[in-house]
């Protein structure tokens, strides 16, 4: 495997790890607030955490926009994703909500091939809707008879996702790491907070959660650029099913912190996605490691 394609997922494992720790703050946090306002106090507090290294250190530069629509798409996309997974984690455990989010890499893996022109065969293509099969029976992740909205909640996230995920691939072909997180975060922000007033009325932060805010302005900065990074690094195709370990992240957080554990449901539908996503990540592997052969062959210097 190339050396790129290696760091973009060694990115993308601690971007996940940062992003679960960020997570369950917010679990936290919808506790007390409509889904739109926690997630415009999530794109406030990151602000200056991305901004500001850059500005003290005489990089502001490199937080200009080269592409403004776009960078204007992602932060709306980004404000279904936050609103979609804040109402999910509120509803459901963390496990849970992860568990139907983490459709979402085999979403990136065909919409990659789809808009993107990235090599997906079609045994990818049957990975992809087994995992989705998976995703699906996850859909009532309680047992109940009625499909949840905290369920529909994720699972439309996970879908929002995918397509940012897609944006990502072509923004940082032109944008620097810190204008991409910057101007998608401001208007994901901007937008929430707007609706936010317009919808549930602001209500006033309680002293006692700024602390925990911060907490998640500080790890919602780091995961994003983690993030960006990663699929600067390697095709989304690579790194995407990497994100599967956030279900490790969630059932550890859901056990030391709330003492709950996922239903069989979630396991079983679980284990039908991850298994989806590991022989993507396995046939990526058997493609790379064919190239240079079929390469040297039709040079004529191995045997066809």
């Amino acid at each position: 495997m190339p050396p790129r394609n290696l760091r973009g997922i060694a990115l993308m494992l601690c971007a996940v790890a940062v992003f679960a720790s960020m997570d369950a703050l917010l679990k936290f946090l919808s506790a007390h607030y409509p889904p739109l306002q926690v997630s415009a106090l999530r794109g406030f507090a990151s602000l200056p955490f991305i901004a500001l290294p850059y500005l003290l250190t005489g990089r502001a530069t490199q937080l200009l926009a080269q592409r403004p629509g776009m960078h204007l798409l992602r932060g709306l996309i980004m404000v279904v994703i936050m609103i979609g997974f804040v109402y999910a984690v509120r509803e459901l455990t963390l496990a849970d909500a992860y568990a139907i989010f983490l459709s979402a890499p085999l979403m990136v893996t065909a919409l990659a091939a789809l808009l993107l022109g990235e090599d997906v065969g079609w045994r990818r293509w049957i990975a992809i809707a087994v995992g989705l099969i998976g995703a699906l029976t996850m859909l009532k992740p309680s047992g109940s008879s009625l499909i949840t909205w905290g369920a529909i909640g994720a699972f439309v996230s996970a879908f929002a996702y995918a397509s940012n995920a897609i944006l990502l691939r072509v923004l940082t072909r032109t944008d620097s790491t810190a204008s991409v997180a910057l101007w998608s975060i401001t208007v994901m922000a901007v937008v929430s907070a707007a609706l936010a007033v317009a919808v549930d009325g602001w209500q006033a932060v309680r002293a006692d959660h700024w602390l925990q805010i911060a907490g998640i302005g500080l790890a919602g900065a780091i995961a994003q650029m983690l993030l960006i990074e990663a699929f600067r690094s390697a095709p989304a195709s690579v790194i995407a099913p990497f994100e599967y370990t956030a279900l490790f992240w969630g059932i550890t957080i859901d056990w030391v912190v709330w003492s709950a554990l996922p239903s069989l449901r979630v396991l079983t539908g679980g284990a039908i996605v991850i298994g989806s996503g590991l022989y993507i990540i396995w046939r990526e592997r058997q493609i790379a490691l064919a190239q240079p052969i079929a390469a040297r062959a039709a040079e004529g210097n191995v045997p066809p």
